[in-house]
């Protein structure tokens, strides 16, 4: 060191904080580096992605030559500052210029080079990388690998393994959150039909259906004329033949089969019959995704809903899940939900079979759907008897009046928007 000049030494000082700036700003910014997109850059053939993830893949070891680099160049500045006040000021000062260099290595070797990794994780992560590769090669076995058996063996000595964990799998909460942080990268209607999907599991055939009481479907105890005149209005390209009731059904007919037929009035029920195709069940409660991978599966878009009796309770067609994704395919309340009147006073009239998710979605509102699925339902529920017309309640803080029944079912609702008075069981008529 004598021999060194004062000004070889503070570029050799100025060349180890620079050092020091770069270990530091290279084990941040590694560290922060988003693993998901660290994983689809390398398989893209991105080198430096490629370069960092082999780093990241031994974590002791990229620590291990860090720590050993950072800790080399920092013990070494001191040395040279000390050095370098005994040569100028004398001893008295080397406290002072310790505290200096202790701030100086602080500000620049410390906090601004790990803030600014931290806000730009892959800009000195990837450059970092093709530094850092080589040169842990070159030093692993002479210096890192002592390193890390001692400190492994310390780890193993307290319980901990140092074997790498295969990657944790994310719920379906951590997903949604990954989705809901991606903000402005993922346009607001992609964000709603990903987090669509992700709730696939938790909504069921149940929820979506169309009640068997509901289904549009063919008689064949119907009278010829009755039945083509069905054909003829006929609002859908599938529908159930059944005898007599749903739970009866004979098969599935696609209208293009017949339309001919209609067209030259040579429909007989023999010929419509001769048309059919099988009747595709699923059972009560299978979730949506299950159904959609079971409709690509068997090449079937309707499916009749039955318990464990046995009985039809409904009816899902492929494009109902897929509403579930996409959303619906129209912008109109009224159009969306059949059977949904709004007043001029803001109260809707309501049919008692309309399904309280599809009630939700349209009008934003937020009956609850971990029970009853329709609008009669969770009025029966809620009441625990059949109501009379003229009684009113409020569910969730929301009005609702019985305007007309018919046998066991409420018909017809009013239905007041949501207000701020806690819920209440009481029913007047």
């Amino acid at each position: 060191m004598d021999e060194i000049s004062n000004t070889a030494l503070l570029i050799i000082l100025g060349v180890l904080l620079l050092l020091s700036a770069f270990f530091s700003a290279s084990e941040t910014s590694l560290i922060s580096l988003n693993r998901y997109r660290l994983r689809h850059l390398s398989r893209a053939g991105h080198r430096s992605a490629i370069r960092a993830s082999r780093l990241l893949e031994k974590p002791d070891r990229l620590i291990g030559f860090i720590l050993l680099g950072n800790n080399f160049v920092n013990i070494s500045a001191s040395v040279i500052t000390t050095i370098l006040t005994q040569r100028v000021f004398g001893d008295h000062l080397l406290a002072i210029a310790a505290g200096v260099l202790t701030l100086v290595m602080l500000i620049f070797c410390e906090v601004a080079p790990k803030t600014l990794a931290a806000l730009r994780p892959e800009r000195v992560a990837f450059p970092s990388s093709w530094i850092i590769e080589p040169a842990l090669k070159l030093t692993y076995y002479p210096l890192v690998w002592p390193i890390s058996v001692v400190a492994n063996g310390l780890l193993r000595a307290f319980g901990v393994s140092v074997k790498r964990q295969p990657g944790q799998m994310l719920t379906h909460e951590e997903l949604r959150t990954i989705l809901t942080e991606a903000g402005a990268m993922l346009p607001g209607r992609d964000q709603e039909m990903i987090a669509a999907v992700l709730d696939l599991d938790r909504v069921t055939v149940d929820d979506i259906m169309v009640p068997h009481t509901e289904i549009f479907g063919i008689d064949l105890d119907d009278s010829l004329e009755k039945i083509t005149d069905t054909l003829n209005h006929a609002e859908h390209t599938r529908v159930p033949v059944f005898r007599s009731e749903i739970n009866t059904v004979v098969g599935i007919l696609h209208l293009r089969n017949v339309i001919h037929l209609l067209a030259e009035n040579k429909l007989t029920k023999e010929t419509l019959q001769s048309q059919l195709r099988e009747p595709y069940f699923i059972p009560e409660g299978t979730p949506l995704k299950t159904q959609l991978v079971n409709f690509q599966q068997v090449k079937r878009r309707i499916g009749l809903i039955v318990n464990e009796y046995g009985d039809v309770k409904g009816l899902v067609t492929l494009e109902d899940i897929l509403e579930e994704i996409v959303g619906d395919f129209t912008t109109d309340p009224s159009e969306r939900i059949k059977d949904v009147y709004p007043q001029e006073d803001g109260t809707f009239l309501i049919d008692g079979g309309a399904t309280l998710r599809d009630l939700n979605r349209a009008l934003q509102w937020s009956f609850p759907t971990d029970g009853p699925k329709t609008l009669n339902g969770l009025i029966i529920e809620h009441l625990e008897d059949i109501p009379q017309p003229g009684t009113s309640m409020r569910i969730s803080n929301y009005i609702i009046e019985i305007v007309q029944t018919q046998g066991k079912i409420v018909k017809i609702a009013r239905v007041r928007a949501p207000v701020s008075r806690p819920e209440s069981k009481e029913a007047t008529s």
